[in-house]
């Protein structure tokens, strides 16, 4: 059953008001496409049918419009519109979490006291939904020039294959709003991220033989201990304007096989969340030295730290002709103009590494992403749409 089948069956008038590009039908008719990450998920949907429904909405409207193969299975969508002037890009990913554990249905697409309840409907479909308003109504009326770029991805829940395979292909805008949920405050920066493994190794030994055995739990929880004097560092340093500062946590830790052996291993596994312009390797020496300073303390101590997957932090400065633009967007659709940092790492960073200076802006609040009653505000949803029009409108005209 193909996404419009899919649609027809649970909602034809639905489908109709989200062919006219109402924010509202959009929204719901994505939530009610199922399309969780399969890898994080064992039987997820993935991205197809989710990308073929998308795709064709946009190319009704009139863009050029192309479903790409970034995995097998997973689909980004990218449309292009206009092709003179400034180019504006307008991100959204659309892959989800998985549903287990949910309170609501998660693919009912209700709405409930204002709220469109389901999965993915606050990170990130109300944002897509309003990138897609946004959309039909910039095709609706054409700018006199400029370039408007849709990139709907896959995989941002996972690893990014989506967004690094539109990077990959050369795709490039004078700015670009990512519409991850932010509660309409335009969100100039955010953190990175860098993952760090560690294992402890010991020697096993009944539990009465303390002259034989080596714990290697023990020398994984002073390492731990140790870390403290970081943590004093890094909260003495002086604040990010938007994001305060750089901060760590110990997010796994493995060892031991019974209460009567001493234990031969203990892994353990961190994150240290990094500020913009904060290399991997700055972020990652206080661990190696606390790791180095601990050795000497206990000769019999042996231990190896492996960096993993790690996300830069990336911003664009706040009076831009990005950032500014849409606060007075914003502005003109009588909303506050709010700028704050986004804490979590986003796709944005791909587009600000690659030359494309990316923002976050959309609506919901970050505190219902995945969540077990996920919902996001309708109104928001709206309103997004119509300052995401506004903006684009202002910026390709070179205002």
């Amino acid at each position: 059953m193909n996404a419009r089948d899919h649609m027809n069956a649970r909602d034809r008038e639905m489908l109709g008001a989200a062919a006219r590009g109402e924010p509202l039908a959009l929204a719901r008719a994505l939530v009610a496409t199922p399309s969780v990450n399969p890898v994080l998920s064992p039987g997820g949907h993935g991205e197809a049918a989710i990308a073929e429904l998308a795709a064709g909405w946009l190319e009704a409207w009139g863009y050029e419009t192309r479903v790409e193969e970034v995995a097998p299975g997973r689909h980004n969508v990218v449309a292009h519109l206009g092709d003179q002037g400034r180019t504006l890009l307008l991100n959204g990913h659309l892959d989800t979490v998985g549903v287990e554990g949910m309170t609501v249905p998660p693919f009912d697409a209700l709405v409930a006291d204002g709220r469109l309840l389901g999965r993915g409907s606050c990170d990130m479909k109300g944002g897509v939904a309003a990138a897609l308003a946004a959309a039909a109504a910039l095709a609706r009326h054409r700018p006199a020039s400029g370039r408007v770029i849709v990139a709907l991805t896959a995989d941002e829940e996972h690893a990014s294959l989506g967004m690094q395979a539109v990077v990959g292909a050369g795709v490039r805008a004078d700015a670009a709003v990512v519409c991850e949920p932010t509660d309409l405050a335009v969100m100039p920066a955010h953190k990175g991220f860098v993952w760090l493994d560690l294992l402890f190794l010991g020697r096993a030994a009944h539990g009465s033989r303390p002259d034989e055995g080596i714990d290697a739990v023990r020398h994984g929880a002073l390492f731990v201990a140790s870390l403290d004097a970081l943590a004093r560092e890094l909260a003495a340093e002086a604040p990010h304007p938007l994001l305060g500062h750089g901060t760590f946590h110990v997010g796994t830790i493995h060892g031991g096989t019974a209460p009567s052996v001493y234990p031969a291993e203990c892994r353990l596994s961190l994150e240290r969340r990094i500020l913009p312009g904060e290399g991997i390797a700055a972020a990652t020496e206080p661990f190696r030295r606390a790791l180095g300073t601990l050795s000497r303390a206990e000769p019999d101590l042996k231990a190896e730290l492996t960096v993993g997957l790690s996300r830069p932090g990336t911003e664009v400065a706040p009076d831009s002709a990005l950032v500014v633009g849409l606060l007075n967007a914003l502005e003109r659709q009588g909303m506050d103009r709010r700028m704050e940092g986004m804490t979590a790492w986003v796709d944005a960073a791909f587009l600000n590494e690659a030359g494309t200076p990316a923002v976050c802006f959309g609506p919901g609040s970050i505190a219902e992403a995945h969540s077990a009653d996920e919902w996001c505000d309708v109104g928001q949803i709206e309103t997004c749409a119509r300052v995401l029009e506004d903006f684009a409108r202002s910026f390709l005209a070179g205002e």
